[in-house]
């Protein structure tokens, strides 16, 4: 029989194995719970631990946000299309904005109002793309990150099929609203190739920013690549002219009014504004420059609506419909 002492010790013994497995199991629960609730996110720069149903996000580049309504992810602020500009949503994700509460955060050319992020308590922030947001959310990655978990969509994602295929399944764990976009967009694809009756080749691509400044568009990135698609030749422009990439978006390259008259010889040209409308066929037919180029002086030069420049899903769908009714 064992000591009243004894007894005390053998029970303590117990009680504490019991306790430390319990404190085990409860850290495997918490450890399992933990899992179930975030995923890492690999990235151009360094790996993500994102939560798996985020409910407060952040979208740092107006191009971006339409992936996330395309999703189901809840975004409560973006920043507007233009810096320094009021905000606009897009006509294509205006419906699930205002359900969304969706708000503009402030932005200028001298990068992101970080207090204004913080504010709003992010559960995650995602921001990148093509062009000045990326470089903006480059230089503050480590304050964004000090916000929320941050996912940046690096520039190597140069088309909407790549920039929603990394969301979908890498960010958000929903690769079969990506399958579905795919397939949808390949078949309107393969409808509007049988269509159409293609205009002179090969073409190329002007966008103007308001005050002028124009832009040749490079023809192996986004916009001239989904031409192609539809049997539409970009012009080896970029490939050929020995130009350098303007910034750090990789899709474009500057001209100057002498240069463009020297450049832009192909049978057609597609025009278009940088941000908003801020120029037309008809205006820069005016100027003797682009009246005298081939394309201008025969009608092969064509507008586009701005938001084709580097359009998302939404935009990618509707540009197919506007080269269906021009060309058909």
């Amino acid at each position: 029989m064992l000591a009243p002492a004894r007894l005390f010790a053998v029970a303590l013994v117990a009680a504490l194995a019991l306790t430390g497995c319990a404190d085990s199991d409860s850290s495997g629960d918490a450890d399992k719970a933990s899992a179930a609730t975030t995923r890492t996110v690999k990235t151009d720069y360094g790996d993500v631990k994102v939560p798996t149903e985020p409910k407060r996000v952040v979208v740092l580049n107006h191009a971006l946000a339409g992936y996330l309504y395309d999703l189901d992810v809840p975004v409560r602020a973006t920043i507007p299309e233009d810096a320094d500009g009021k905000g606009e949503f897009s006509p294509y994700w205006a419906k699930e904005a205002k359900e969304d509460g969706t708000t503009f955060l402030p932005w200028s050319v001298d990068g992101f109002d970080l207090e204004a992020i913080l504010a709003l308590d992010p559960d995650l922030i995602v921001g990148g793309g093509i062009g000045f947001p990326l470089f903006q959310a480059e230089k503050v990655y480590d304050d964004l990150s000090d916000i929320a978990p941050t996912v940046l969509v690096g520039k190597k994602l140069g088309d909407w099929r790549s920039q929603l295929s990394f969301l979908a399944g890498d960010v958000f764990g929903k690769k079969n609203v990506y399958d579905e976009h795919v397939a949808a967009y390949d078949k309107r694809i393969a409808e509007v190739k049988n269509a159409i009756e293609p205009p002179p080749g090969p073409v190329s691509f002007l966008a103007v920013t308001g005050d002028g400044t124009a832009y040749g568009l490079v023809e192996s990135v986004g916009l001239p690549t989904e031409f192609k698609k539809v049997g539409i030749e970009p012009a080896p422009v970029f490939a050929k002219g020995g130009f350098k990439v303007y910034g750090g978006g990789g899709d474009m390259f500057e001209l100057s009014t002498e240069k463009a008259g020297q450049t832009l010889t192909q049978p057609s040209v597609f025009v278009m504004g940088f941000n908003a409308d801020t120029t037309d066929v008809a205006t820069l037919k005016k100027n003797p420059v682009y009246g005298a180029l081939p394309a201008f002086k025969s009608g092969h030069a064509y507008d586009l609506p701005y938001w084709v420049l580097r359009g998302d899903y939404d935009e990618s769908m509707a540009l197919l419909d506007i080269i269906e009714e021009k060309f058909a």
